[in-house]
């Protein structure tokens, strides 16, 4: 029995935050219902690469049934009332205000269903005076400031997937489970407003506190502000290898048994890391020289003896074949879809992943 099987998760819901939550709640064994709307959600259409299907929707939608309801309709409004009324959780994230004017205030519905756990996502919560704005992935990677400390001199970048929704979706998730909890102990529901600002705010506490103590973070790519040598190097046939150091001992292991200069240690520029980091550039040209006689499989095989942390700077297409990839293989209306494993491991028990659903196909039961 999966930890949360006998549980039904009501989720109106639209592209991906939700989706990532709900996705993982039925991973777990919760009965979900997504209602979409008659034209379905519209990350849908996002795109077709997941045999024509989108990979959005793929990835975040198995094990769920779709309900089509019309959310405008009388008829349709009495249909969510009565799925609310027969449900543990109600997951939402339509645009502020939505479910108010159809009838579905929270306010309402905790009075109504006290046992009912309520999770709403928004882009900036109820108050404020942003309140009102819409909001995407990366607007609030630009406007909580993710986006200045990302990428390189040249200028501020996006993160190169949907962190800020999949950082929302997992942040409702862990609430919800801490909710359920509650509800085990209190019989008590809850009404949880998770916003994706808050959510991206809270992960930026460390460069916020350094740009409030006078030391605003820089883009400096795949370096390290405080750390050297940490950043990437070429191998004498091309390959981009990243490296750590975050001790003196390692750093004495790396000059002496793969830089080949075991007294470097000794020189005053180089001797501890304020110095390496005061002198990165002469830091790093003196590993980028070395690092640059040796081809990647001695590289690599100098690097695993002396224990030092790296890594190689891979593309997707390296990661579609890393030989550390664990995958799944999912039902989808166009057949199965392989693509990487939920992180979590449960030792001993053995998950099946749903089905991805089509518009308005109930997959899990009748």
């Amino acid at each position: 029995m999966l930890p949360l099987e006998g549980l039904t998760v009501i989720a109106v819901e639209q592209a991906v935050a939700a989706p990532f939550c709900s996705s993982r709640l039925a991973d777990a064994g919760a009965h979900v219902i997504k209602v979409e709307r008659p034209e379905g959600d519209f990350a849908r259409g996002y795109d077709a690469a997941a045999k024509g299907q989108s990979s959005y929707f793929v990835w975040l939608n198995r094990g769920k049934d779709s309900m089509v309801i019309d959310l405008a309709t009388k008829d349709g409004r009495a249909s969510l009332e009565e799925l609310i009324a027969g449900a543990d959780v109600l997951l939402q994230n339509l645009k502020p205000g939505s479910m108010d004017k159809l009838g579905f205030s929270r306010e309402r519905l905790r009075k109504d269903y006290p046992k009912l756990i309520m999770c709403t996502i928004s882009g900036y919560g109820d108050t404020g005076p942003y309140a009102d704005r819409k909001a995407y992935d990366l607007l609030i990677q630009a406007e909580s400031g993710l986006a200045s400390i990302t990428g390189g001199p040249e200028g501020a970048s996006r993160v190169g997937m949907s962190i800020v929704d999949v950082a929302t979706g997992a942040t409702a998730h862990a609430s919800i489970l801490e909710a359920l909890i509650g509800r085990d102990r209190t019989g008590q529901g809850a009404d949880i407003r998770i916003s994706m600002f808050d959510v991206m705010a809270d992960w930026l506490t460390v460069p916020l506190l350094n740009a409030e103590d006078g030391k605003p973070p820089k883009r400096i790519g795949l370096a390290h502000p405080s750390i050297a040598p940490y950043g990437v190097f070429r191998s004498k046939d091309g390959k981009e290898i990243l490296i750590s150091i975050q001790s003196e001992r390692e750093w004495k292991k790396l000059c002496a048994e793969v830089l080949g200069q075991p007294a470097l240690p000794d020189d005053p520029r180089f001797a501890n890391m304020v110095e390496r980091v005061r002198n990165r550039a002469a830091t790093d040209q003196i590993v980028g020289d070395s690092f640059g006689k040796l081809a990647r499989e001695e590289l690599l095989a100098k690097l695993a003896a002396a224990d030092i942390a790296f890594a190689e700077v891979n593309s997707m297409t390296d990661l579609a074949t890393h030989p550390h990839l664990r995958r799944i293989e999912v039902d989808t209306p166009n057949g199965k879809v392989s693509y990487p494993a939920p992180a979590a491991i449960v030792v001993g028990e053995d998950r099946h992943y749903g089905r991805v659903p089509a518009i308005g196909e109930r997959t899990k039961r009748s």
